[in-house]
């Protein structure tokens, strides 16, 4: 099975938490700064529409989802 897998760059995150708030299993905030941190890289199928929005949703574009390796 081919999963979805998550990345995020720190570098490019503005903070705004809208990651966090949409899913909170997948994503969170440092708590110095509030940049975004992946807590699961690879979720499960069924959160895959509700992370494709919140990389949507990124006003920085800090997210990306690919494709990851089969059975991941």
């Amino acid at each position: 099975m081919v999963t979805m897998r998550v990345s995020a760059d720190p570098d490019v995150c503005v903070s705004s938490g809208q990651c966090a708030l949409l899913l909170p299993r997948v994503f969170d905030q440092r708590e110095d700064d509030g940049v975004v941190v992946v807590l699961d890289e690879s979720p499960p199928p069924e959160l895959s529409d509700t992370v494709r929005q919140a990389v949507a949703g990124c006003p920085s574009g800090a997210l990306s989802v690919v494709p990851g390796s089969e059975g991941s």
